[in-house]
């Protein structure tokens, strides 16, 4: 058996199917997210070994459509961890499968928490920057986790008591 824990990235690839067609023919956004949660599942749980909920998804970006018989491949990848959270940078590439060219057709950041059998949280591998770009990532990570608890602080002013 394949030891996954402690794995950094994976990549789902899979052709667009007529089933996820939305009104204007195209394959429909929430069929993206779906695949971008099962993604930064995936990642998280080879990351931690353990089963891992999504707690946030934020900044999902749709930058180009994704038509039926496009070649989609979903790249998750850690990017910054807490001590029970991960944060998942989550890129959906598309193109003809004939071609070689693929596009970036969406991106967000996923949070996920590794829970216990009791469903609270539980402690998750440590994740160090390992290169430039890592490092990048990271304080990408972090600016965004500060923006989210500015946003998270105004919306409780506006939350009924």
């Amino acid at each position: 058996m394949l030891n996954t824990a402690h794995r950094r990235e994976i990549t789902l690839r899979f052709l667009a199917e007529p089933s996820e067609v939305n009104f204007g023919g195209k394959v429909h956004g929430g069929t993206v997210m779906k695949w971008i949660d099962q993604a930064g599942y995936t990642c998280a749980a080879a990351w931690s070994g353990k089963y891992c909920v999504t707690v946030y998804v934020g900044g999902i970006r749709f930058i180009h459509p994704i038509h039926i018989g496009h070649l989609v491949e979903v790249r998750a990848r850690v990017i910054y961890t807490g001590r029970s959270s991960m944060h998942i940078a989550v890129d959906v590439m598309a193109g003809d499968p004939k071609q070689s060219e693929q596009t970036k057709s969406t991106h967000c950041i996923i949070v996920f928490v590794a829970v216990d059998e009791n469903g609270k949280p539980d402690s998750v591998p440590n994740w160090q920057p390992e290169s430039e770009e890592d490092l990048t990532l990271q304080a990408y990570a972090q600016k965004l986790m500060s923006l989210r608890n500015s946003i998270e602080e105004e919306m409780h002013r506006y939350l009924p008591e």
